[in-house]
């Protein structure tokens, strides 16, 4: 089920597009109810976040911004609101990012549930396993792969997803690469929910630190992040937030005036 799918489906009908791409606009306890409803349906739907760098990679690699069209977007960080903002008058309702949504989704499902993981190191997998037990005890988390494999090794990867076929899958392999190994390799057969979660699991296993609470609340984070991992980070935000604010100035002026809410 993509974007469209999904919305025709449950009612949710409010779409913010950011330089072309539609971003769910709903509250928190409304994308929880969402992601309940799919798993208890068994609507097989690919599951990603919009930021900043996500939009500046799909407007120059069409790959990307093609698999993204199949998968429901939900809205994450400060760069998609200033967007939301500019665009149609109002940022999104709420802040979805995965780091904290994905984690907050699990703790509220009541209904058990089988969560597999798939992407990082092997010690950061198994790690962030445990946090996540520890977290939803009523769910069974699995580590399926550390997300270093050989397309050699692929088959028997599938193999066992397909298996275990797991409500949740959480791909943490970076963007692009988990949209587009999802999209190309995970169909209904393998899971409900291939969820494509970044950085999650380095999160979950504390190897990576997080900004401390109030410079999350002051929308801060990728200040910290570029602060720890200068080398890694500098071009994404550096460079990369004033390209996506030109970027959306520029949907903004070819637009003209635009409703404050897009509905599609």
């Amino acid at each position: 089920m993509n974007m469209h799918a999904a919305r025709a489906a449950f009612g949710f009908d409010t779409l913010k597009t950011i330089l072309g791409i539609p971003v769910l606009a709903i509250r928190w306890d409304e994308a929880i109810a969402l992601l309940t409803r799919l798993i208890d349906e068994r609507r097989f739907t690919k599951v990603s976040f919009l930021n900043a760098h996500n939009a500046n990679l799909a407007c120059t690699d069409p790959v990307f911004a093609e698999a993204l069209e199949n998968f429901l977007i939900l809205p994450d960080g400060v760069g998609v609101d200033m967007a939301a903002k500019l665009l149609y008058g109002a940022p999104f309702p709420s802040n979805l990012n995965g780091t904290d949504f994905i984690p907050a989704f699990l703790q509220a499902s009541s209904h058990p549930l089988t969560v597999a993981l798939l992407g990082t190191t092997r010690a950061n997998a198994e790690a962030a396993c445990a946090k996540l037990s520890t977290l939803a005890m009523q769910h069974k988390f699995v580590v399926v792969h550390d997300g270093f494999f050989s397309a050699a090794e692929e088959p028997a990867i599938l193999e066992r997803i397909a298996r275990l076929r797991p409500d949740v899958l959480l791909v943490a392999m970076g963007v692009p690469r988990q949209e587009l190994w999802i999209e190309r390799h995970i169909d209904s057969r393998h899971c409900t929910l291939p969820v494509a979660v970044g950085a999650l699991l380095d999160f979950m296993s504390g190897s990576v630190p997080r900004a401390p609470l109030w410079l999350r609340r002051l929308r801060l984070e990728w200040l910290f992040r570029l602060w720890i991992e200068p080398g890694r980070l500098w071009r994404r935000y550096i460079v990369g937030n004033p390209l996506f604010l030109w970027r959306v100035v520029r949907q903004k002026l070819s637009l003209g005036p635009r409703p404050l809410e897009a509905r599609r």
